[in-house]
């Protein structure tokens, strides 16, 4: 007989099934013992009696706690059992027991729970959960609707490197290698790849991959790896040609997530989805920084968001516009990488853009300065080394087309999804400034 996911037994009420699952609760009530099983579709009660099976009421005696079994039994209606199933068992076998002492309690919640640093060391018994793997699969969902949409709007993929023989963002924040006889370095971001696409006339692509960056943070929102979500478009007007897009990227995630999990997300996260509207509101860097002041904010960032006025601009946008997104717009120069364009009539702002989510920041993006003097000019001005930006640079030499795009970091997207406060939550597995553990 074929094993069913716990989610199809609906469909088999007054059937015999097979499931297998790991043993979630026992309870013990002298001739009848109820087990609850779990499989990451969801959970069954299923009830022993002695007087109807003594072989399979016996040899559960000694079972423990997340042991891994197989069970044969007859689906029923049970409206006091969760989900208003149950299954009578006829067969049980045990195919993993498990220690009874486990490190973490697996489902406990509250003051029961153990601390996050010890669920981390024991992630893969901390991602049993059912709220992990929701989480999970909401990653997927959403990623595969990133896919789709590029797919169907004209984008090529590309898998740049990650080795690099020089920064791809800046001098600090840089994992350094020992690359046979000389240093490479993790790359920071696909940036510098992503450019010499639009030089070799892909004109559209998108990138899904791991990134790197040596930052010291211990915040809820840093760590040293993630996935990072870019897109590079070529022949644009403007950043605002790239804000549109991923505007559009945006609502077909959200719209993914929501149409298979928006209910689940709200029963088991508590996290109501909103699928935005277009457009999404927008407010000038220097125009935020006077409304923050004008709310009694001190920033010891003139030319920075930190994540106290972050949270305050979402805060007074959802209040003006009932938006839970906002773009800041026209960095000021100083903040930015000589790679971001500047305006013509105001050099010392960047056609650049943040994308806040309910008071994080989920996105960075610009249009690129495509002109190749223009560039080492811009380069030098940060006191960069052209002669180490060569490669680079010479995407530029032989004609490369206006172009723009982003980045997004894709933990921190689905902090805001599910309602998490940490992205060590969201994390497979985590790595930050102490951890590289399991």
């Amino acid at each position: 007989m074929k094993r069913i996911k716990i989610e199809q037994l609906n469909r088999r009420v007054g059937k015999k099934v097979r499931i297998a699952g790991w043993v979630q609760t026992i309870r013990d009530q002298g001739a009848i013992k109820f087990l609850l099983i779990r499989d990451d579709s969801g959970v069954v009660q299923v009830v022993v009696k002695g007087s109807k099976s003594k072989t399979v009421f016996d040899s559960i005696s000694d079972l423990t706690t997340e042991s891994v079994v197989e069970i044969l039994g007859l689906v029923k209606e049970e409206k006091q059992a969760p989900g208003g199933l149950e299954m009578a068992a006829t067969s049980l076998s045990v195919l993993s027991k498990a220690d009874p002492m486990l490190p973490i309690p697996i489902m406990e919640k509250g003051d029961g729970e153990a601390s996050q640093g010890k669920r981390l060391d024991w992630r893969w018994l901390d991602l049993r959960k059912p709220k992990s793997a929701l989480i999970f699969k909401i990653w997927t969902t959403m990623e595969q609707a990133l896919v789709n949409h590029c797919s169907n709007n004209g984008f090529t993929r590309i898998h740049s490197p990650k080795f690099m023989s020089s920064p791809s963002e800046s001098g600090g924040e840089l994992f350094e290698v020992k690359y046979f006889d000389r240093k490479a370095y993790l790359a920071q971001s696909p940036q510098f790849y992503k450019q010499m696409a639009m030089a070799s006339g892909m004109e559209r692509v998108f990138e899904i991959g791991p990134v790197f960056r040596a930052n010291p943070s211990f915040t809820s929102r840093h760590d040293t790896e993630w996935t990072s979500y870019d897109m590079e478009i070529a022949f644009i007007d403007s950043h605002q040609d790239v804000m549109a897009e991923e505007e559009k990227l945006i609502v077909a995630m959200l719209k993914a997530v929501e149409k298979k999990y928006g209910k689940r997300v709200k029963r088991i996260l508590g996290r109501k989805l909103v699928v935005p509207k277009r457009p999404f509101p927008q407010i000038e860097f220097f125009e935020a920084k006077k409304v923050l002041k004008s709310m009694g904010l001190k920033s010891d960032k003139p030319e920075d968001l930190s994540p106290e006025e972050e949270r305050a601009i979402s805060k007074y946008v959802m209040e003006q516009h009932g938006h839970e997104f906002v773009f800041v717009t026209n960095w000021p120069v100083s903040a930015r990488p000589f790679y971001h364009m500047r305006f013509e009539d105001e050099p010392e702002l960047t056609k650049s853009f943040d994308l806040l989510w309910n008071g994080l920041e989920v996105t960075t993006g610009a249009q690129r300065e495509h002109r190749y003097n223009v560039l080492i000019k811009q380069a030098k001005e940060k006191g960069l080394s052209t002669k180490s930006l060569k490669y680079y640079l010479d995407f530029f030499k032989y004609g490369c087309p206006p172009h723009g795009g982003l980045g997004m970091g894709a933990s921190r997207m689905l902090m805001k999804l599910v309602g998490a406060n940490n992205v060590r939550e969201v994390t497979f597995l985590y790595r930050g400034v102490n951890r590289l553990t399991p």
